[in-house]
């Protein structure tokens, strides 16, 4: 009878050394780790390894990699200013964004998570083609569903889309001009020393249509089809986020 393979049991880093250890777990995977799973493998806390991360993230922050972190998943990836070097040493060409795919990630990164409904009811139009781009290029992805008739479901950004736009977490997307003017309004000082840009009418209605438990803080962007004009290279694409939000 064959006997059954008794698992490796594995004695925790020591605290010090968790984050070096933290950081040739993520160096070695293929894709973006939860921190439970990562708590399990290493036979330490939850919080243990949270704070392992933080310092990870600190520490490299010079180096030629940094920590991205989308929830309760992280990864390590190659720092943004490397990007062109790295796509020149590898060859890689990536495609365009279209306006109109810009349009429909700023929406999903600004107001996630969101419906197909609040996306067009923002935007004026049918958006379901630039929102299938976007889920095949992996740049929003589905995360549930939302209460009500038909439980429609909610659409946010990827950690693909951090990676794309050489974000550490969504909240590193600069803030939308509404913001900023509401802040110079409150403060009675530039915030930034940008000028405010008021929402127009139709847009401000959408918004206040979203259930306030969707309006959450910033994340955006969108991919494109060949038959979208005024196509937007990726490298200028976060530069516009709060223009095409608008």
């Amino acid at each position: 009878m064959r006997q059954r393979r008794q698992p490796k049991k594995i004695v925790p880093p020591a605290p010090e050394r968790l984050p070096a250890i933290i950081e040739s777990l993520l160096f070695v995977a293929e894709g973006p780790q939860e921190i439970g799973a990562l708590a399990k493998t290493l036979g330490v806390p939850r919080q243990g390894v949270e704070r392992a991360v933080e310092t990870l993230a600190a520490s490299v922050a010079e180096s030629g990699l940094f920590v991205q972190r989308m929830g309760d998943r992280v990864q390590l990836s190659t720092a943004p200013d490397a990007a062109p070097y790295i796509e020149h040493f590898l060859e890689v060409e990536y495609g365009h964004l279209s306006r109109a795919s810009l349009e429909t990630l700023a929406i999903v990164a600004y107001r996630q998570p969101v419906t197909r409904a609040m996306i067009e009811a923002v935007r004026g139009v049918n958006s379901d083609h630039a929102v299938s781009t976007l889920i095949a290029r992996a740049l929003i992805e589905d995360v549930g569903r939302a209460p009500g008739p038909g439980r429609p479901v909610l659409l946010s950004t990827s950690i693909r889309f951090l990676e794309y736009f050489g974000l550490q977490r969504p909240d590193d997307l600069p803030p939308l001009p509404e913001l900023v003017a509401a802040e110079e309004e409150r403060t009675g000082a530039p915030a930034n020393g940008e000028d405010g840009i008021e929402a127009d009418g139709d847009e401000a209605a959408a918004e206040d249509a979203i259930p306030e438990q969707y309006q959450a803080e910033p994340v955006a962007a969108s991919a494109g089809t060949p038959d979208e004009e005024d196509a937007v290279d990726h490298e200028s694409a976060t530069e516009e986020l709060t223009e095409v939000s608008h």
